[in-house]
């Protein structure tokens, strides 16, 4: 971790994938969620304070979205027959103790990655961000899906070790430690607010 580049926070956005109440479910009640959920949100004050970039990815469906996914796709095709997630339903909204800002980012995507169906690397791009630091559910899905993409778009990456989840402790685990080091420096929190203060 010591070895992570120090964060300029003007070129930084903090991504907070799909921190919303229908995918936190899957995290465990309690205790766990809740220390997620803390964790996260002092992220976002931390970033924020250094003035940095807050951008909040969301799932949500329109009927036409969910008309749109065909059968073959194994993850999405499920929740389109049962038309679960819709975007209006308040289960699919942020997270109230990560309630956006004026000036964050916040896009609603139809598919795992944070920028394949958004135009969230536009809107990055156009704020001069060129580093991402990745927080949210699941390690799994968003933000390998979110990692994978943004390193092929160049981005320097941060996972925050400590603020990503995943229902499956196991592949939570090899993940973070075995697949995501390739294309991101691994960091907690305390980590976090370290590197704001070293440039």
């Amino acid at each position: 971790m010591s070895t992570a580049p120090a964060l300029d926070p003007t070129r930084t956005a903090l991504l907070v994938l799909d921190c919303q109440p229908a995918i936190l479910a899957f995290v465990p009640e309690g205790e766990a969620r809740n220390a997620l959920l803390g964790r996260v949100e002092g992220a976002i004050a931390d970033v924020r304070a250094h003035g940095g970039t807050i951008a909040h990815t969301r799932l949500g469906f329109t009927d036409a979205d969910w008309d749109a996914v065909p059968a073959a796709n194994k993850s999405f095709a499920p929740l389109a027959r049962h038309r679960v997630m819709h975007h209006e339903d308040p289960a699919a909204a942020v997270h109230e103790r990560l309630t956006p800002q004026e000036g964050d980012i916040v896009v609603r995507k139809v598919r795992h990655g944070g920028m394949s169906t958004t135009d969230l690397d536009r809107q990055l791009r156009e704020r001069g961000i060129t580093t991402l630091v990745v927080s949210g559910v699941s390690t799994s899905g968003a933000v390998l899906s979110t990692v994978i993409d943004a390193a092929d778009r160049d981005y320097r990456l941060y996972v925050l070790s400590d603020g990503v989840a995943d229902p499956d402790t196991e592949v939570h685990n090899i993940l973070l430690h075995q697949v995501l080091p390739s294309r991101a420096h691994l960091i907690d929190t305390t980590g976090l607010h370290t590197l704001l203060r070293a440039d």
